[in-house]
């Protein structure tokens, strides 16, 4: 059975906030455990009206606190915004509160705009261009003392945190190889770039003391409810959402609307349908046929889902019915392949 998993951005919907936002991702959580979601991961945004996950580590220690068995983690923490040894103290004590059940997922953007990166600190001309030796460093620092180490992580320090790195280019997918480290695909917004990321990184990936063979994990955007008008129509929150941030206006995710061409024009709709193509969006029946052509072409090791739907209630419907399918999806694709 494929592994599957869950990408949160702890919506702010529009009449909300992000209070409520925090309740509502718990609620998911504890919902895609009993359902035997892998992991659930928030991401980093700054600066974002309708992302309330930005100061991720507290927010993973909430969602941490409120299950049991559900890996948590970051999909992912901005590692140009901070200091390697910052990162390696929160997560060693995400670690020490939650043993066994924290994931570090590293991106290389800055999760925002140029001016709110400036008011992050981040030095823009070299932090992406220091992200490898910052991720070396803050795997150091995770790992056992060395003889003579004067900077320790308290705690951190010999807690081995599994580091994935994340990206939507092949930059990421061959420093991952490089490394040894697993690796996912932010596919769910970017997918230009998926398959030939893939491919770098499975046939350069180097076995590693972390990891002895490749794993890829693909992210999906997933609608799904019974019938596929019902999940086509919560699928044009995300579609909004998407073209107001395309627009530079981005805000709070929006309720459903019943007719998308009245709000975008036609090179907005083609600009939407090339980023989100990696969604499967409508009926059971729908969703299973999108999962089964994308397991087949990725041969992904694990599916990362998201789904910004404006209802909770239908939120949590379409990762149960999610669940549901991946076992039947995934032995069609094998048949596939």
């Amino acid at each position: 059975m494929i592994p599957f998993s869950v990408l949160d951005l702890a919506s702010i919907t529009q009449g909300s906030d992000a209070a409520q936002a925090f309740r509502n991702s718990l609620d998911l959580a504890q919902h895609t455990e009993r359902w035997n979601y892998r992991r659930f991961w928030l991401a980093e945004h700054h600066n974002m009206p309708g992302i309330a996950s930005a100061a991720t580590a507290v927010v993973i220690g909430y969602i941490a606190g409120g299950t049991k068995t559900i890996r948590v983690g970051s999909g992912g923490i901005m590692l140009p915004n901070h200091a390697p040894l910052v990162i390696a103290e929160q997560f060693g004590t995400l670690e020490s509160l939650y043993e066994g059940r924290i994931d570090l997922g590293l991106g290389r953007a800055p999760g925002t705009d140029q001016r709110t990166a400036r008011a992050l600190r981040r030095n823009l001309a070299a932090g992406a261009e220091s992200f490898p030796r910052d991720v070396m460093e803050l795997i150091t620092l995770l790992g056992p003392v060395q003889p003579g180490q004067a900077v320790r992580a308290v705690p951190g320090a010999g807690l081995r945190v599994p580091v994935w790195l994340l990206g939507s280019s092949t930059y990421s997918a061959q420093l991952a190889a490089t490394l040894g480290l697993p690796f996912a695909f932010a596919s769910h917004f970017a997918p230009g770039e998926l398959l030939n990321a893939l491919n770098i990184y499975r046939s350069r990936f180097q076995p590693s003391q972390f990891l002895q063979a490749p794993y890829a994990m693909v992210g999906v955007n997933v609608f799904a409810a019974d019938t596929d008008a019902e999940a086509q129509h919560l699928f044009t929150s995300l579609q909004q959402q998407f073209i107001n941030l395309r627009r530079g206006s981005p805000g709070p995710l929006p309720p459903p609307v019943d007719d998308m061409d009245q709000r975008c024009s036609p090179t907005e709709r083609s600009m939407v349908k090339e980023s989100l193509a990696y969604s499967t969006v409508g009926s059971p029946a729908t969703v299973e046929s999108g999962l089964v052509r994308i397991i087949a072409e990725t041969r992904a090791d694990e599916l990362i889902f998201t789904a910004q739907i404006y209802d909770h209630t239908a939120r949590l419907r379409s990762f149960e019915i999610a669940a549901e399918l991946v076992l039947e999806a995934a032995a069609l694709a094998a048949s596939l392949t």
